[in-house]
């Protein structure tokens, strides 16, 4: 199995075999937990309007995002593993549009199968990919609005290509050096009370949800299950 690491929209447009659609803080630690909690799929699209439209047509239940990290007018939860932890959403389909994540697996044109990923899913993740040994996957850490790197999108890169290559990387220190990353600060700022500091706890959370989310075409819209 060939591992290429990619970065970034333009990573995800060059992205080729497998492709692992990555963002923790937060497009698919929140997608992850949705589905723990019992949700049926989530159509991921790239902007707030597609999403609203979506369920005006009854394709979904409830509409989860954010832009610039708030959620947008007429949505029913933000972009938030935390706010989505204990609400009603068993059984429903989700409609999820954020800045980052959903704009990645939109871009990705050339893959075989895609996946989307987060630390809270890696090891599901990882296992998923290892059981259909393909020859190539492509991990696509999609940072900031996909345009600038971030610690704990590369570092979840790297968390699942060691997962991928038989080894155990130590969770704990990937946790201490995330935690003091710079992309945690926005978390603690009190001006921005719709960014949760447990939404950090929960994509810390790392290897916690056997859940991997694999996003398939259906009818033109590109739908994550849980595999």
């Amino acid at each position: 199995m060939e591992i290429r690491i990619e970065s970034l929209l333009d990573g995800a447009r060059r992205a080729e075999g497998v492709v692992v659609v990555i963002d923790v803080f937060r497009a698919f630690t929140t997608a992850s937990v949705a589905f723990s909690r019992g949700v049926e799929k989530i159509v991921m699209v790239a902007e707030p309007p597609e999403a609203l439209e979506l369920r005006s047509r009854g394709v979904g239940t409830l509409c989860v995002g954010e832009v610039d990290g708030k959620m947008p007018a007429g949505f029913d939860f933000g972009n938030s593993p935390h706010e989505l932890s204990d609400a009603d959403i068993a059984g429903k389909t989700l409609i999820q549009s954020t800045r980052a994540g959903t704009v990645g697996v939109t871009s990705v044109t050339k893959a075989e199968a895609i996946f989307t990923a987060a630390l809270i899913n890696a090891r599901a993740t990882a296992d998923a990919l290892l059981a259909m040994n393909p020859p190539l996957v492509t991990l696509v850490a999609m940072g900031y609005q996909g345009r600038y790197r971030t610690d704990e999108d590369e570092q979840c890169a790297l968390y699942l290509r060691a997962l991928l290559e038989g080894r155990q990387p130590e969770r704990d220190a990937v946790r201490s050096l995330l935690l003091t990353g710079n992309e945690t600060d926005k978390f603690r700022d009190p001006s921005k009370p719709y960014l949760h500091w447990e939404d950090v706890d929960h994509a810390l959370r790392i290897d916690e949800v056997p859940v991997a989310i694999r996003v398939r075409d259906e009818a033109g819209l590109l739908v994550a299950r849980r595999v």
